[in-house]
């Protein structure tokens, strides 16, 4: 097998003829990427050949896109694709096609074609790269069919880093083990699903449901097959594992994340967080490591608000935040949470409750991992990216009501339409939270009761979400929102009401543990970019007890997330894992 070494030291044209195939009949990027040398790392090389597409010009990337074969194509029936693609277009059964599938690629082929002007390309072995499935691939083929050029065109990119990805893996030997495994202990979790979603094909898991207990079953059985100290079900239903160190008397450190979903989500948000430190822990385990200070993983049992009105439910408990008022809330059939609770086998009371409490004293500080939820990482070709701040976060519920009139009889100058209000407010949003870096506005919903297509609206509800790496940003924002609403229902004469619902402060990361994770995003070989989070994460909790910060995983499909589209693939879960243990071992 190739190795890095000989890589790094060989003639020029050598080099180039080792990596002959990595992209597609397209060996400039090579030479190019090989100026760059020496490369630490894999994924530093990785990185290069990126780069060298990234600069080189809309006209050459669509050269390379172009370069690619049709999937299931002219070039496979005739035999003459690369031996690379012939063997990922096999290991998919695309050599296997019935006649019809056969016929609906073709005709998806030339309609792809005819839009954007280039062959439809998709990495079909895969994020775990085993090989998508045809029905995998037919149904993202018929997605992207929608899309539009400038995205299809960066999406095709993507894919082609993808498939060099592990057309350098197999030429230098190098398997994603840790990666792998990941990413099949979150398969595994996905098969438990709440009744109703279940049947459909969907993952929802909610708290203290039956499916919610599956998973936890299975943390806490992985948990010490991997060599765990102690694992145990807490009050609130979190997964707790404790990797003793070498004195076991020793501060922890924390991390963690959350294992519900919201409904008809993805696999990696939450969970994520909590499969890699596992597999960390293993890798100590299976040397017969310790660390000189513990190593304290928690599987949070609630983060998202889905069964109950009580979001952090898991970690705001570890910092003493659990509400007493929440035990007699009650879900959509009734159930209240204390009967969940005690059905679940928990206690269900606030003295077990309050006893799950930390001190910050006995720990060294919160770290968490995370796949991003958004497009930013993926859209700049990095797997990784080091979070500076949870954003702060005000939300509000708002009405305007005006008068509701005929849309054929009233004047235009006599109108005192509400949804036009709103509707001039939302683009004010959009132009002031756009104006400054990092902070973000979001009219989600808008709304006219009773709205009939020949009616001037008389009401209009809306919300507001507004969201900034500082409290002081994000208070900017809403003091301007609220002022400009002002003045658009004084000038349209029309009246308005708006109450906060949400306030949430912003969670700048600690600067050294920050600077910890960059240290490891550097010895992979990467850039290190630094990031807001613009999602809120149990590490907000865990940031008002002890210092904290994030590292953020790609996710593949633009960042989709909160959508069964959401994705990783096992290389990107190999360098987190990685990146977790460098900070492991350099904290050590």
């Amino acid at each position: 097998m190739l190795t890095l070494a000989q890589l790094n030291t060989a003639p020029l044209d050598e080099a180039c003829a080792w990596l002959d195939g990595t992209y597609e009949h397209s060996p400039w990027i090579a030479r190019e990427a090989l100026a760059r040398r020496p490369f630490a790392t894999l994924a530093a090389l990785k990185h290069a050949m990126v780069q060298v597409v990234r600069d080189a010009g809309r006209e050459r990337q669509i050269a390379l896109i172009r370069a690619h074969p049709e999937l299931a194509g002219k070039a496979m029936v005739s035999k003459t694709l690369t031996a690379e693609s012939t063997n990922e277009q096999g290991k998919a059964g695309l050599t296997d096609c019935t006649p019809d599938e056969f016929a609906r690629i073709q005709r998806m082929n030339a309609d792809y074609n005819a839009k954007f002007g280039w062959p439809f390309i998709l990495a079909v072995r895969g994020p775990r790269g085993t090989g998508l499935d045809r029905h995998q691939i037919m149904a993202t083929f018929e997605r992207r069919l929608q899309g539009h050029p400038d995205f299809e065109l960066a999406e095709c990119l993507r894919n082609i880093h993808r498939i060099a990805e592990i057309r350098l893996a197999d030429k230098f030997g190098e398997t994603p083990t840790l990666g792998e495994q990941v990413w099949d202990w979150a398969e595994a979790m996905a098969v438990h699903s709440d009744p109703g979603f279940k049947e459909a094909g969907e993952l929802t898991v909610t708290y203290l449901t039956e499916a919610h207990r599956a998973c936890a079953a299975l943390l806490q059985g992985w948990m010490r097959e991997c060599g765990f100290d102690e694992v145990r079900l807490d009050a609130v239903g979190n997964v707790v594992g404790v990797y003793h160190g070498s004195d076991a008397s020793s501060k922890r450190l924390l991390t963690g994340s959350h294992y519900d979903t919201v409904r008809n989500g993805g696999r990696y948000d939450g969970r994520l967080g909590i499969l890699v430190p596992m597999a960390c822990v293993r890798e100590l385990s299976r040397a017969g490591r310790r660390l000189p200070f513990g190593f304290e993983v928690v599987g949070f049992a609630e983060e998202e608000g889905q069964r109950y009105k009580a979001t952090f439910l898991g970690s705001g408990a570890l910092v003493g935040q659990f509400d007493p008022a929440w035990l007699d809330q009650t879900d959509a059939d009734g159930v209240s949470m204390r009967d969940a609770m005690r059905a679940a086998g928990l206690p269900a009371t606030m003295d077990a409750i309050a006893g799950e409490r930390r001190d910050p004293s006995r720990y060294l500080g919160f770290v968490e991992v995370h796949i991003e939820q958004g497009p930013v990482l993926d859209a700049m070709d990095l797997p990784l990216g080091v979070v500076r701040s949870i954003n702060g976060s005000v939300r509000y519920l708002g009405e305007v009501a005006g008068q509701a009139s005929h849309a054929g009889t009233t004047p235009m100058g006599q109108r005192r339409d509400a949804a036009l209000a709103v509707a001039e407010l939302a683009l004010f949003v959009e132009r002031r939270a756009a104006a400054v870096p990092d902070v973000v506005g979001t009219v989600g919903m808008l709304e006219v009761p009773a709205g009939s297509i020949n009616v001037v609206p008389g009401r209009c509800r809306f919300s507001l979400d507004l969201r900034a790496t500082t409290d002081t940003a994000r208070d900017a924002l809403a003091k301007d929102v609220c002022a400009e609403l002002q003045a658009i229902c004084a000038r349209r004469g029309v009246a308005h009401t708006l109450e906060e619902t949400l306030r949430a402060a912003a969670a700048p990361s600690a600067p050294d543990w920050q600077q910890r994770w960059e240290a490891a995003v550097q010895s992979l070989g990467l850039p290190v970019f630094r990031m807001p989070s613009g999602a809120g994460h149990d590490a907000m909790k865990l940031h008002e007890a002890m210092p904290q910060a994030m590292l953020f995983v790609r996710g593949g499909n633009s960042g989709m997330s909160h959508n069964p589209l959401e994705t990783i693939t096992a290389h990107d879960a190999q360098l987190v894992v990685q990146a977790f243990s460098h900070l492991l071992e350099h904290l050590a």
